[in-house]
């Protein structure tokens, strides 16, 4: 999922704005008793997105794949004082931890974590979307796009995660299901003309779409 050398990643690292205690806390307790801590987006992807939140000041934000609330809390640094974000996983057995981070953070009341299939919960919000970020399953990545795009407000951003997938979008050799599903989805986007793209090669690579 790295493509940048460890010496080039820290220096990124070590000139961008620190992480704040309580992500240094996640950061730490994810990768100590977590399966899957590679999950989290870490230090350099969440400060671009609080970075990118920041810029967007976004009022309403989804969130498909919670994990441990790392991403939701960076996101939630750039939103409007009364905004709120949504996220929605379907890991019933991290909730508890990931809402006693959200229940630490300044945004408590403003993050509502909806345990469930987003597949199925999506179409029962009727919020429109200044940001959404996607970070789930990578066989619905497509399915994801097409069920949030017709509700993102016009000039509004949609971020997909890991869609460099540590390489294997651009080795031919690697056929598995999430591998086409990721190309899939990179194709897809990249051709719709209700989008403007760029992909981000940004650890395992941010698809940033902007809505038109």
């Amino acid at each position: 999922m790295e493509f940048l050398p460890d010496d080039l990643q820290k220096y990124v690292e070590d000139h961008s704005e620190p992480e704040s205690d309580l992500l240094q806390q996640i950061n730490r307790e994810t990768h100590l008793h977590v399966l899957k801590p590679r999950m989290l987006s870490g230090h350099l992807q969440g400060r671009v997105l609080s970075m990118l939140s920041h810029m967007i000041r976004p009022k309403n934000i989804l969130e498909i794949g919670t994990y441990t609330g790392y991403a939701a809390l960076c996101m939630a640094e750039g939103m409007q004082a009364d905004g709120r974000l949504i996220t929605i996983d379907n890991n019933d057995e991290l909730a508890l931890r990931t809402k006693e981070y959200f229940d630490q953070s300044a945004w408590a009341d403003q993050i509502d974590l909806r345990v469930g299939n987003a597949l199925e919960v999506i179409p029962t919000l009727k919020e429109k979307w200044d940001l959404v970020f996607i970070d789930a399953d990578k066989e619905n990545y497509a399915n994801y796009f097409d069920l949030v795009i017709n509700s993102v407000n016009t000039g509004g951003f949609i971020i997909a995660d890991n869609v460099l997938w540590s390489g294997k979008v651009f080795d031919k050799s690697k056929n598995d299901k999430d591998t086409e599903a990721i190309r899939a989805f990179n194709q897809k986007t990249h051709t719709d003309r209700r989008v403007q793209n760029v992909l981000f090669p940004i650890r395992d690579g941010l698809m940033i779409l902007r809505k038109l």
